[in-house]
């Protein structure tokens, strides 16, 4: 039972302690204890000998590894909500998908617009407002615009009659979205006319620019890159093929024409369907420091085969594949994040560690919040997960409170001790 002191305390100055349990922190897992306060991941040792307190609260962690949250850049909807389509009910299904990605370990995520109508972003974007997360759900970091600024022979899942250029420059990608205020990440296709002085207008709102769903040769990447671009949208997919004459925005990960200082990041899609085993190995090998798994899911993640919706087209399930109705192209993954880390993990044998921050730490890096996500320094958010050395997701916590927990790892009562205040 919580003691009466303990109860006059106010919650967000409870100290809590995360024992017996390992803890990713600067590309290393080592065995430390976690201790949380006010939301935030706290130096103890200031505790210890500035404060003199001990902990209120301990964890026993059963030794499982503690993770940052992971962080999805790239992700359409899921539970049968498609953020594109959805217009009249998008507040409703953002909150559903963002209380879902919970059970997955993802803490934050950019909810993504494919290209759509003019009406629909103007509509759409407004509702979609950065919030923090909690039981609720994940936090919402902004939205990623995938379109529909990009090339139509690499359209993809995007309807044709859609896709715009830069008729008037920056103009235009205003008077597209309208609202602009949300938008974190814009994907569009370098080599369309006037997008070097849209990226830098871009870059200089601190809004991230990603080229993707192009046709562009690399001088059209290493140009896009000079002006501030940053991110690559879900490498492999929907760009240009690797020729060794040409590489293409692929070759981006190689290019010694990328301003010194500056890292280039893709996304990839590790959903053991876009992209093969050995391309994801390449990925891997070639730049490391870039890779950024994505989801790139859709409304029919956590749904049964059958029909369902992204953006203006109805989509099929089948096979554990999601294709455009009545073809044979692929239009987004059903797979949710955890399982795309698994499969990142066991394609690439790549270190433990490696695979846990490239669903954390490397997208806080690109969007500059790493100072308070995807990391567990001291003062970074108490955004987290405990999971076992399968991966398996345990529990997810959002700035220090427990926000899933699994039923069948769920930690059993005795293991949480309250202790009385020393004051």
């Amino acid at each position: 039972m919580l003691s009466q002191s303990v109860k006059l305390i106010e919650p967000s100055q409870r100290l809590i302690k995360f024992k017996n349990c390992r803890i990713l922190r600067d590309h290393r897992i080592f065995r430390e204890d976690l201790w949380v306060r006010n939301g935030k991941i706290i130096n103890p040792e200031r505790v210890f000998f500035d404060e003199k307190r001990q902990a209120h609260l301990q964890i026993d962690c059963h030794n499982a590894i503690i993770s940052p949250g992971f962080i999805d850049l790239q992700i359409n909807g899921g539970y049968g909500v498609d953020f594109s389509f959805d217009v009249n009910t998008v507040e409703s299904g953002v909150a559903k998908v963002s209380k879902g990605l919970l059970a997955h370990g993802v803490t934050s995520f950019c909810p993504t617009l494919v290209t759509s109508p003019i009406e629909t972003y103007h509509q759409v974007l407004p509702k979609i407002k950065r919030k923090a997360g909690g039981k609720h759900g994940a936090t919402i970091l902004g939205v990623h615009v995938e379109g529909p600024f990009i090339s139509i022979e690499k359209k993809g899942a995007h309807p044709e009659n859609c896709i715009r250029t830069f008729e008037n420059g920056f103009e235009t990608f205003e008077n597209v979205y309208g609202d602009i205020e949300n938008i974190s990440i814009v994907t569009l296709a370098p080599e369309k006319p006037r997008v070097p002085e849209v990226i830098t207008e871009l870059a200089r709102r601190g809004i991230v620019v990603s080229v993707g769903h192009s046709m562009a040769d690399l001088m059209h990447g290493e140009t896009a890159v000079k002006h501030g671009a940053t991110l690559i949208t879900h490498l492999f997919n929907a760009m240009m093929p690797f020729h060794h004459r040409d590489p293409g925005l692929v070759g981006l990960l190689a290019s010694n024409e990328i301003p010194e200082g500056k890292t280039v990041y893709f996304g990839i899609i590790t959903d053991g369907i876009h992209t093969h085993n050995a391309a994801l190995r390449i990925a891997y090998r070639t730049h490391p420091s870039g890779l950024i798994i994505v989801t790139d899911a859709i409304s029919a993640m956590g749904l049964e085969e059958g029909t369902h919706r992204i953006g203006q087209y109805t989509i099929e399930v089948r096979d554990h594949k999601a294709f455009i109705a009545g073809t044979n192209t692929l239009c987004g993954s059903i797979a949710p994040m955890d399982e795309c880390v698994r499969i990142f993990k066991a394609a690439t044998n790549c270190p433990l560690e490696f695979a846990l921050e490239a669903a954390s730490l490397h997208p806080a890096k690109c969007l500059e919040i790493s100072d308070r996500k995807g990391t567990l320094n001291y003062g970074a958010d108490a955004d987290f997960i405990l999971m076992d050395d399968n991966l398996v997701i345990h529990s997810t916590w959002i700035a220090g409170e427990c926000v899933f927990e699994s039923e069948s790892h769920a930690l059993p009562p005795v293991v949480s001790q309250w202790f009385e205040d020393d004051d």
